[in-house]
């Protein structure tokens, strides 16, 4: 399945998204285009919200579904796993 995401800006973030849904789903197949902002992993269609939510956790959310102040927190977010995944190369 391919998700469309705000905030991937490096490879970083390409890291950490990677690691945490690799190893959530027991996968080595997660691939991210920091350029579309992108996120392909060969999960079932049915782990599609579970996907979206740890991407959220993560600071990644789905492109349009979180607005104002829930926006900012996600961009927050985002800059915590980003630098998180700059550590753990």
């Amino acid at each position: 399945m391919e998700i469309t995401v705000e905030n991937i800006k490096c490879g970083g973030c390409i890291g950490t998204i990677t690691k945490k849904l690799n190893t959530e789903f027991n996968t080595d197949s997660t691939k991210v285009n920091v350029d579309q902002g992108t996120i392909d992993i060969n999960v079932e269609d049915a782990k599609r919200n579970e996907v979206v939510k740890i991407l959220l956790n993560l600071g990644y959310p789905e492109t349009n579904s979180v607005h104002g102040f829930s926006s900012a927190k996600a961009k927050a977010k985002s800059f915590v796993s980003c630098a998180i995944g700059k550590m753990d190369k």
